[in-house]
């Protein structure tokens, strides 16, 4: 198992002096002052103990009512939802629970880097669906069909993408329906990001006639609500499933931090303001972005979901690696090569604008002048 390709050089970077890391998916904004203040009163009044292992009731119902809003979807909060330690566990344990020693687990490519080793852990083999710019970064039916057998037991749906930006449009989900309605394969459906699109609602595959029975949904509050460090997200799912997923969760958790589940409370009732404030300004760093690096030769894909852009540095003949550990050693700069997010991201490197726009535009400037000196080496050389 390889280390995580984000972390390797995040960790480089804080080595540094005077780097401009816009390397992890972290959003520069405050938790909002009302959920940190639930989480105070919570303290002040000694609400420090265990919870129930799924999550306070509380909270479970507050986000049953949310999914509903959101999707029209209804969940049962007593044993249709549990409170994880982020999304990050949510995935863990529905991979654990499905997974066997053979099933194959269709992976749409390039994605967010735990996926396929969590299978791999649990006996399973990590099948990819390559994306490409050319289809905009989306799933197709020709590319499910092809990579489906009998041994298929799982499609991750990683939706809008990290590290792509890319979303799948409720036509995109209808085709992929159309393919899974024929078959005995689940999905997880990784929404993380559903607050943060850009020009289009977001529209999640439950909300597909047929799916939501097949499909373990997961979310959190890191991105949406700026609460990385509060280590907090969901699963939503059919009974049967979410009942096995927490046998695992209360062996290997007991319970999700009991402060975070207070503050995520205010969060969910309190906070669509603060999200649409967040969401916008990231659409502003989203636009500047594309654009600058289109202008300096760095062909980008134009994303519409989450706070990332994969523009293809191709133009170079660097690879994704050597790309990224020259511009950090020679311009102090910090990205991530696309190969982290998988084979497929090789060519390319994943940007993320979670960060001030001044440091998105002092970065973009010794982008600038890193390809400068590249220019001139081959110059030199040629």
């Amino acid at each position: 198992m390889k280390p995580s390709g984000i972390r390797k050089f995040f960790d480089i970077a804080a080595q540094m002096d005077n780097v401009i890391s816009l390397s992890v998916g972290e959003p520069d904004f405050q938790t909002p002052w009302n959920v940190r203040q639930a989480a105070i009163t919570s303290l002040e009044k000694g609400k420090t103990k265990y919870t129930a292992n799924a999550g306070i009731a509380e909270l479970r119902t507050a986000i049953s009512r949310n999914i509903e809003k959101n999707t029209g979807v209804k969940y049962c909060d007593k044993d249709e939802i549990i409170v994880t330690v982020g999304g990050s566990e949510g995935i863990d344990i529905a991979i654990r629970t499905l997974i066997e020693n053979g099933d194959e687990v269709l992976i749409v490519e390039p994605c967010f880097v735990c996926y396929a080793p969590i299978v791999s852990l649990c006996g399973g083999v990590p099948v990819t669906l390559r994306t490409t710019a050319e289809t905009q970064f989306r799933l197709t039916p020709e590319m499910l069909r092809e990579k489906i057998t009998d041994r298929t037991k799982l499609l991750i749906l990683p939706f809008p993408n990290n590290p792509t930006g890319a979303v799948m449009e409720r036509k995109d989900l209808e085709a992929i329906a159309d393919v899974i309605r024929d078959t005995n394969i689940l999905i997880l459906s990784d929404e993380i990001y559903s607050s943060l699109t850009y020009g289009s609602k977001h529209c999640s595959i439950i909300e597909i006639e047929g799916m939501k029975e097949r499909t373990i949904f997961v979310d959190g509050f890191s991105k949406a609500y700026a609460m990385t460090g509060w280590r907090l997200g969901y699963v939503a799912g059919p009974q049967p499933i979410i009942k096995q997923m927490l046998k695992i969760h209360q062996y290997g958790i007991m319970s999700s931090p009991t402060v975070s589940q207070y503050a995520a409370i205010e969060a969910l009732e309190n906070c669509d303001d603060d999200i649409a404030k967040m969401r916008d300004e990231y659409d502003i760093r989203r636009r500047w972005l594309v654009k600058a690096l289109n202008d300096i030769g760095l062909t980008c894909f134009e994303p519409r979901g989450a706070f990332y852009v994969f523009p293809s540095i191709k133009s170079t003949g660097l690879s994704s690696e050597e790309f990224c550990e020259r511009l950090l050693y020679e311009h102090n700069v910090a990205v991530v090569p696309g190969n982290a997010f998988g084979d497929c991201g090789e060519g390319y490197i994943r940007i993320s604008y979670a960060y001030s726009l001044k440091h998105i535009m002092t970065a973009i400037e010794r982008i600038k002048e890193f390809l400068a000196d590249l220019d001139k080496q081959k110059k030199g050389n040629g």
